[in-house]
């Protein structure tokens, strides 16, 4: 029998795939998934048992969660990265990692074939392919519910015709969690006009009194929760279980797919949201004008090329030469207030804050200039704008 090894997250789509190959392929299916977070010991237990009930030989857990930070995330934070300055990338992001695992784990065990669970309208068909033709084009690809054109409703049929159980209600939504937040689909979300319930978001609203928090940075790289600390993953664990009991960091993600079409996809990101925004401040305080300008464009390039699966092209090591280099000075303290379904940035303590300069303050009080100093620049500065006036009015 030939090996096949299998992407399974214990979903809908991964449990069809490996009920229909193991039971109409006859083929020995080795299931894997690799944790990029957001799961406890005993959902991967069950995740393991579903796997095993589903017909696979095998079931292998990979913990990813430090790799899929250290390689990833700290580039989304150091970058600021919000895809269509909404969507932190929180599934396209891990897909990659889980990806380059999923390949390791097959060449380990000589696998003639990896499986996953990808539809033929979506995103993360193109970024497994991708990594599993760079890394072993030796390995053959199958991808059922692609290559059957599967809806969601044909796959709970033919996995009820099977004696399959499960929570078909919960089923009807493709929920992804990981560390840098959860996506959710659905039917609302094939729509341009419905938004999805409360109910399909994993976390509900549970606190209502404003909580106080903050976050330290040294050099862009997350070390504390509230003077507490701890590992960049751990803190952002931390800080999810916290902000998500306010519901913070919901919303709806419009964008291009990689193959042309329009897809919108609902998320849930507490933890992504609060970082991303508050490093973002602690930056515009501690780099400079042109820092923060060309900083915007490489960190939209680098999170689109991400988005799209080129993470092994050699340009994305190049990107995160730039960011790495841009944190040299972004180390301090952000200031948190939460409130249900939102949060503000109360502000920043640092030591590298250029607000400390010496040299004035804004609007109030200048020390290392004249108020002729000030007139002549300005004078200058207005030359281009006047000559452009002057030639424009002379005809």
């Amino acid at each position: 029998m030939k090996k096949i090894v299998i992407a399974y997250s214990g979903g809908l789509d991964t449990s069809y795939c490996a009920k229909y190959l193991s039971h109409e392929k006859d083929t020995e299916v080795h299931a894997v998934s690799v944790n990029t977070g957001g799961f406890s010991d005993e959902e991967i237990k069950e995740i393991g048992y579903k796997a095993t009930k589903m017909g696979a030989k095998t079931y292998k857990n990979i913990n990813a969660i430090s790799t899929f930070y250290d390689k990833v995330v700290k580039y989304l934070i150091f970058g600021n990265v919000l895809k269509n300055n909404t969507y932190p990338l929180s599934v396209s992001a891990e897909r990659i990692i889980q990806a380059i695992e999923i390949v390791n784990y097959a060449k380990e065990i000589g696998a003639e074939y990896i499986a996953h669970g990808s539809t033929g309208a979506g995103n993360d068909q193109v970024r497994f392919d991708m990594i599993f033709q760079t890394l072993a084009p030796g390995i053959k690809i199958i991808t059922p519910i692609r290559d059957k054109q599967l809806t969601r409703q044909e796959e709970i049929e033919y996995l009820k015709s099977h004696g399959v159980d499960m929570n078909w209600e919960k089923a009807k939504y493709s929920v992804n969690k990981g560390l840098w937040g959860t996506s959710v689909g659905g039917a609302e979300t094939l729509t341009s006009h419905k938004s999805l319930p409360e109910s399909a978001y994993p976390s509900q609203l549970s606190e209502n009194e404003p909580k106080h928090i903050s976050l330290g940075f040294n050099k862009g790289e997350l070390t504390a929760i509230n003077g507490e600390e701890n590992t960049p993953e751990a803190i952002i664990e931390m800080l999810e279980q916290i902000a998500s009991k306010y519901a913070i960091g919901r919303d709806i993600h419009v964008g291009d797919t990689i193959i042309g079409i329009k897809g919108r996809v609902g998320f849930e990101a507490a933890a992504a949201t609060i970082i991303i925004k508050s490093h973002h401040l602690l930056e515009k305080h501690t780099l400079s004008k042109w820092q923060l300008q060309h900083k915007d464009y490489i960190a939209n390039w680098y999170g689109t090329h991400l988005h799209e699966g080129q993470y092994l092209d050699p340009v994305m090591r190049d990107f995160e030469a730039f960011l790495q280099s841009s944190q040299e000075q972004v180390t301090g303290a952000v200031f948190i207030t939460l409130h249900p379904y939102r949060f503000a940035l109360d502000g920043i303590e640092s030591e590298f804050d250029l607000m400390n300069n010496g040299f004035g303050k804004y609007g109030e009080e200048n020390t290392a200039w004249t108020a002729d100093d000030a007139k002549g620049f300005i004078k200058i500065l207005s030359n281009s704008g006047k000559i452009y006036q002057h030639v424009k009015n002379k005809g």
